[in-house]
C-alpha cells in the first residue's frame, strides 16, 4: 500500500511537469473536453425539451379536460395547426357547461387564414386561432386583450363585430406591424381583402401552444372570415372544472353522456396529439442518444490523441527505467486532470449555451424554453467526460507502455 502511495506521488509529479511544459496542448485539450460536454448537455437538453415542451404547453393552457371529435390531427396546411372536426361547437360547449362540476367549457378553433397589410397585394398564411373571448387564459404582453365575442349574438351572427386581432411576436415581425396597425384577414385572398381588422395586442399564448405564428380573433369572427358559421367547427372544447370537482369522476360522467366524443385529461390529450407524430418523439430520443454518443466519441478521440502526441516523451521516461505501471499512472493523471477541468468548464458554460439556443429556437420555431437546463444532464455529462477521458487515457498509456521505446525515439 505504501509502495503504491509513493508511485502515485511520483506519477503526480511527472503529470504536473508534463502539463506545465505543454500549456498550449493542455489548453486545447481542456477546450476540446469542454466542447464535448457542451455537445452532450445542449443536445440532450434539446432532446428533453422536444419531449417535454408539448406537455408544458398543454399544462400552461390551464384546462382540466379536453373534448374532441375523434382523432386530433396536426395539419401541415398553411404553416400548421390542428384539424377542426368538432362541429356545432357552440351548442355542445353550452351543454357541457351545465354539467355538475364544470365551471365552463370553451370551444377553440384553429384555421389557416391569409393575412395582408395595407397594400393588400402580398398575402401570408398563418394559423387563425378563434376563442370566445380573451380572459386570463390568453396572455397579452403588449396592448389590450380581446373584448368578448359580441358578433356571435346568440348564434345569429348579426351582432357588432370587434374587428380586433391579437398576434404574436413572430407574426408581427413577418408582417412588419405593431399594436394599432391594420391587417386584412380571411380564409381566401378575396375574403381577406374585405375583412379589415386592427391589431389590439401582442399575445404569445397560441403561438407557443402550436409552435407557429398565429392570428387570434373572436371565434365567431374567425368562423365568419373562413365561411364556417353554419357548421361552427372547433378543434377542441376545453373544460375547466370547479375547484372541488373530482376530475376523473367528471371525465367518466361526460364520456358516458357524450359517447360520440373523446374526453381526455391534459396528458391523455397530449398523447393523442403525438400518436401520429412519431418523428417528433424519435427526434427527441435520437438527440439524447446522439448527445451521449458524440460526447463519448469526442472525449475518447481527444484524450487518445493527446497521449499519442506525447509518445516520444513517454518513450524517453521508459528508456530511463520508469516502470510500465508508473507510466500508466502518469497518463491516467493527465486524463483525469484534463477531464475534470474541461468537464467542469463545460458544465459552467452550459446555462449560457442554453439561453443562447433558446433565443434562437424562439425566433425560429416559436417555442420558448425548448432547450432544457437539466442539472442531472450536466452532472452526467461531466462524469462521462472524467470517467471516459480517464479510461481513454489509461488505454492509450497501456498501449504506449507495451511498445518498445526505440520505436518512438
Amino acid at each position: 500500500m505504501r509502495r503504491w502511495g509513493v508511485r502515485i506521488r511520483v506519477a503526480g509529479g511527472i503529470t504536473l511537469s508534463q502539463l506545465r511544459h505543454q500549456k498550449l496542448r493542455l489548453g486545447l485539450a481542456i477546450i476540446g473536453i469542454c466542447l464535448a460536454v457542451l455537445a452532450m448537455t445542449l443536445l440532450a437538453g434539446t432532446g428533453v425539451g422536444v419531449l417535454e415542451t408539448g406537455g408544458q404547453q398543454f399544462d400552461a393552457a390551464d384546462r382540466d379536460l379536453w373534448m374532441t371529435a375523434g382523432e386530433t390531427r396536426l395539419t401541415p396546411t398553411g404553416g400548421g395547426g390542428f384539424e377542426n372536426t368538432l362541429y356545432d361547437s357552440r351548442n355542445v360547449s353550452a351543454a357541457v357547461s351545465q354539467q355538475e362540476g364544470v365551471r365552463n367549457a370553451v370551444p377553440l378553433a384553429f384555421e389557416t387564414v391569409y393575412v395582408t397589410t395595407e397594400d393588400r397585394d402580398e398575402f401570408q398564411t398563418f394559423v387563425g386561432s378563434g376563442t370566445p373571448g380573451g380572459g386570463s387564459s390568453v396572455q397579452v404582453i403588449e396592448g389590450e386583450s380581446l373584448d368578448g365575442d359580441p358578433y356571435y349574438a346568440g348564434g345569429t351572427y348579426d351582432g357588432e363585430r370587434t374587428n380586433d386581432v391579437l398576434i404574436d411576436q413572430e407574426t408581427a415581425r413577418s408582417l412588419d406591424v405593431e399594436v394599432g396597425d391594420t391587417v386584412y384577414v380571411g380564409g381566401s385572398h378575396a375574403a381577406a381583402r374585405e375583412n379589415e381588422m386592427t391589431v389590439v395586442g401582442i399575445s404569445p399564448t397560441f403561438g407557443q401552444m402550436l409552435g407557429t405564428p398565429t392570428v387570434v380573433m373572436p371565434l365567431s369572427e374567425l368562423h365568419q372570415v373562413t365561411g364556417s358559421t353554419q357548421t361552427e367547427p372547433a378543434t377542441f372544447i376545453t373544460i375547466t372544472l370547479e375547484d372541488d370537482a373530482d376530475s376523473e369522476v367528471v371525465q367518466r360522467e361526460l364520456q358516458a353522456q357524450y359517447p360520440e366524443y373523446e374526453i381526455r385529461s391534459n396528458q391523455e390529450q397530449l398523447d393523442a396529439v403525438l400518436e401520429e407524430q412519431v418523428l417528433v418523439l424519435a427526434a427527441g430520443f435520437t438527440l439524447v442518444v446522439l448527445a451521449v454518443g458524440t460526447g463519448i466519441a469526442l472525449t475518447v478521440n481527444l484524450l487518445g490523441l493527446i497521449i499519442y502526441q506525447q509518445r516520444q516523451a513517454f518513450a524517453v521516461l521508459k528508456a530511463q527505467g520508469i516502470s510500465s505501471s508508473l507510466l500508466i499512472l502518469t497518463v491516467i493523471g493527465q486524463g483525469l486532470a484534463i477531464g475534470v477541468i474541461g468537464g467542469v468548464l463545460g458544465g459552467v458554460l452550459t446555462p449560457a449555451g442554453v439561453a443562447l439556443l433558446n433565443r434562437l429556437t424562439t425566433a425560429v420555431v416559436g417555442f420558448d424554453g425548448l432547450v432544457q437546463f437539466e442539472p442531472r444532464i450536466v452532472g452526467g455529462s461531466v462524469a462521462i467526460a472524467v470517467v471516459i477521458g480517464t479510461i481513454a487515457a489509461a488505454i492509450a498509456g497501456w498501449r504506449i507502455s507495451r511498445t518498445p521505446p526505440l520505436e518512438h525515439l
